[in-house]
């Protein structure tokens, strides 16, 4: 069976699976971590077994360079690599759906830098090391931000003079859009109306972000021009009184640069808990009896419930609710805290079955008195990325 190598290149990370485009799960996943570090490493998990291998070269080219030689090492194994299939966080206005790379492409991606400094550089990085390892397999790029090209100039256009937006694309383009679609794609094999209903998913994970579908499409979301906008986050701030900006840089004898860098990696969960930006920790501490602990969950569902709200006033009704990511996955608390501040809407949540909710499955846990299906449905965007290159390589494969 063809299988496609799935990579997600952070700053100093980089993620993959081999995968089959099917539920099947990864014949090989892992992670190379720190790297640029001489404590770099990289993980292979292979058929239930994990093991750690320190990096030599411990950069991009390192990272991929082991992978290839992991694979060329195991050659009995029944591996068909056909393309390899990468997640790029920033497409702009360029991209509003996945395309098979070439230099021009790869040009775009490197213009999107300016509004994903510490992703696109890494991207498109790890895409020349891999053309360069694996150039004889086509590659395709696969992009959060394509998903929610859908939206109208009155939701992505920001209240700025027009000029800004003429002249430097300065407007909303929203993340987590291989998530969504996503979940779109499963809700609709459970639900055969999803065609023509309305949907808001809250995509809750360290990063956080929620979206409004309607009949499949994304008609608003909550992140902006980069993910520092909208709901509070691990360690991100969400959406505040811009003008803080400022005051904090003054305050703080900071630059403005400085005093954004606090907004993106010492807010959110972790800013105001003084405990952790990982959930996990964070409810232990509240069942402890820790104050700061509730007052950060209660501030991460109060967010992510009034924008949720915001962005069904884009649609004429909720058929479905959707919770995915780490949080959303994961956490009966949060969901419940959620909930119980969407009752306006008519939302019932069932407490039993949010508790028991198992890990990993997708779930129905609204009440019977409830005007909408709440879900757990698990995103999977690593199988995502696998389908679109697959079915981009179909589509361009000689006849």
């Amino acid at each position: 069976m063809p299988q496609i190598l799935v990579v997600n290149c952070g700053s100093s990370s980089l993620k993959f699976a081999i995968m089959d485009g099917t539920d099947n799960p990864p014949i090989l996943e892992g992670i190379a971590e720190r790297l640029g570090s001489e404590h770099s490493a990289i993980t292979f998990k292979y058929a239930g077994n994990k093991t750690v291998q320190p990096l030599h070269d411990n950069d991009h080219r390192g990272a991929v360079t082991a992978i290839k030689h992991w694979i060329n090492s195991n050659s009995t194994l029944p591996i068909n690599l056909v393309g390899i299939g990468h997640r790029v966080v920033h497409g702009g206005e360029t991209f509003s759906q996945s395309v098979v790379i070439n230099p021009t492409v790869l040009e775009s991606i490197k213009d999107c830098a300016r509004f994903a400094p510490l992703h696109n550089p890494a991207h498109a990085k790890g895409i020349e090391v891999a053309q360069a390892l694996f150039g004889d397999l086509p590659h395709v790029a696969v992009f959060d931000t394509a998903f929610h090209q859908t939206l109208d100039a009155d939701q992505y256009l920001y209240p700025i003079p027009m000029r800004l937006y003429r002249e430097h694309n300065f407007r909303k383009y929203g993340f987590h859009g291989t998530s969504y679609r996503y979940i779109a794609q499963k809700l609709a094999t459970l639900d055969l109306d999803f065609a023509s209903q309305n949907t808001l998913v809250a995509h809750l994970g360290n990063g956080a972000s929620v979206c409004a579908i309607k009949a499949g499409k994304s008609v608003d979301t909550s992140m902006g021009i980069t993910p520092l906008e909208g709901l509070m986050m691990g360690t991100r701030s969400g959406s505040l009184d811009p003008s803080l900006l400022a005051f904090i840089s003054d305050a703080e004898n900071i630059s403005m640069k400085d005093a954004l860098d606090i907004l993106n990696k010492e807010s959110g969960l972790k800013g105001i808990s003084e405990i952790s930006n990982d959930c996990r920790s964070i409810e232990t501490a509240q069942a402890a009896g820790d104050d700061r602990a509730e007052l950060a969950l209660n501030m991460f569902a109060s967010r992510a419930a009034k924008h949720l709200a915001s962005v069904a006033t884009n649609l004429e009704s909720v058929d479905h609710i959707v919770f995915t990511g780490g949080i959303g996955e994961n956490s009966p608390v949060i969901r419940e805290k959620i909930c119980r501040r969407l009752a306006m809407m008519g939302v019932w949540l069932d407490l039993h079955a949010n508790q028991i909710s198992p890990r990993g499955e997708v779930s129905m846990i609204s009440d019977n008195r409830s005007n909408t299906s709440i879900w757990v449905i698990p995103t999977n965007e690593e199988l995502l990325i696998a389908q679109d290159t697959l079915s981009l390589i179909a589509d361009t494969a000689p006849e």
